[in-house]
């Protein structure tokens, strides 16, 4: 491999090209050496990175809690059968059961569902 790299870099420094000199049998071993502006095509890359527009994703905006994700959550903190009782602009209250018996949860219209009580 020492040698190999020994004549890539002599041939580069010489001017014959970057792997003129390497002999054909390294088919496994190959490396690439580039000078310049613009990576292996040669070219520029605006914009994008090179990527299409429908590669990227679409940036989620975080939204107020809804009844049904704090109802999920409600379910996730062990609530059985957990049903929205009440639901206004700043809050939702959820009821349903654990082990326990009759439990309320108040969640907030925030983002993430956050338990208020």
């Amino acid at each position: 491999m020492f040698q190999k790299l020994k004549i890539a870099t002599l041939s580069t420094l010489i001017g014959l090209g970057t792997l003129a000199a390497a002999p054909a049998t390294a088919q496994a071993d190959s490396l690439y050496f580039g000078f310049g502006i613009g990576g292996p095509s040669g070219g520029y890359i605006h914009g994008n990175s090179g990527r299409s527009h429908r590669a990227e994703r679409p940036r989620r905006h975080h939204r107020a809690c809804t009844p049904r994700q704090a109802v999920r959550k409600a379910e996730r903190f062990g609530i059985r059968r957990a049903r929205v009782v009440r639901a206004n602009r700043n809050v939702i209250r959820v009821v349903g059961r654990t082990h326990r018996g009759r439990q309320h949860m108040v969640f907030a219209r925030a983002p993430r569902c956050p338990v208020i009580r």
